[in-house]
């Protein structure tokens, strides 16, 4: 008997909760769907399902077996698809995920150019400012700010995030502009709240230097401190892909630029190379390639 169709109402009967309300659905006779369990558990070799006159239950094999029935009915379908449109752009919904900072300044405008390419496929973008659990969450990409990863998570290299120390002209010519490190000391410093958030640390000539910062405002959101530094609140610690923009129209001005910030690279994350769908394929190869090119938010 053909293994998929076992599986398929294996799968039903689970969902459906009786094998007559699995019959129905697939349009099959019950003594089919009786056949096609029996024949999936003499393959498997083990008992997939507790059957009573009332309910079924999963055995503990078949707990384990389901998920793997469900995956391979799935890449049957991507192989059927595949092979009928073999010429067909890709299609289907992926769920991505990123820093809300990120999203605003970088991420959203990739995506967009994306969906031009390729109008198929449906993106639900999550802007989060925590780190999320790929597999429980129902992610299929990420795109995270860090030289620490998951080693159980596959990474593709995407670009560099660098941060440069700035602030209002306005501030600046009330409160001063600091010569050096320790200065920074008695300036107002807005921080973030997730990034050493009361040591900033720098290289100079090659030397490691740390400067212990306070202010008035501190936050997770890297979007919410560049609207408080351009209205002239104080100096703070930004991602150049955030602010390159405001600091090359005049609206902000580099402090220090001698001290440079750890950089951080910009890796798309996901959790399996396993069944990777055709647009999960398409949308690295596109991020990848889009941020390979991007130089706007380089400053040097």
């Amino acid at each position: 008997m053909d293994r998929i169709m076992t599986m398929q109402v294996f799968v039903a009967v689970v969902e459906a909760g009786s094998q007559t309300a699995a019959a129905d659905k697939l349009g099959l006779s019950r003594p089919v769907v009786s056949r096609c369990l029996a024949e999936l558990e003499n393959w498997v070799g083990a008992r997939l399902l507790h059957r009573t006159t009332r309910r079924l239950h999963l055995t503990h094999v078949g707990e384990e077996v389901l998920p793997m029935c469900q995956r391979m009915l799935d890449l049957a379908q991507d192989i059927q698809a595949s092979a009928r449109h073999p010429e067909d752009e890709p299609q289907g919904q992926l769920r991505v995920t990123c820093s809300t900072s990120f999203g605003h300044a970088q991420l959203t405008d990739a995506l967009a150019e994306f969906h031009e390419r390729f109008p198929r496929v449906r993106i639900d973008l999550q802007l989060l400012d925590r780190t999320v659990n790929l597999v429980e969450e129902g992610i299929d990409l990420a795109v995270r700010i860090s030289n620490d990863l998951d080693p159980q998570l596959i990474a593709r290299h995407l670009a560099v995030c660098e941060s440069i120390l700035c602030a209002a002209p306005s501030y600046l010519q009330t409160h001063g502009i600091p010569q050096q490190a320790k200065d920074l000391e008695r300036h107002n410093c807005l921080t973030h709240a997730y990034h050493d958030s009361t040591l900033w640390r720098f290289e100079l000539a090659g030397e490691p230097v740390g400067v212990a910062v306070s202010g008035s405002l501190s936050s997770n959101d890297s979007v919410a401190l560049m609207h408080a530094v351009t209205r002239g609140a104080g100096i703070a610690l930004l991602p150049t892909y955030l602010c390159a923009g405001a600091i090359r129209e005049g609206r902000l001005e580099v402090v220090l630029p001698d001290y440079r910030p750890t950089s951080l690279d910009i890796h798309a994350v996901y959790a399996s190379r396993k069944h990777m769908s055709a647009s999960l394929r398409t949308l690295l190869d596109f991020l990848v390639e889009r941020f390979a090119s991007v130089t706007d938010w380089h400053l040097s």
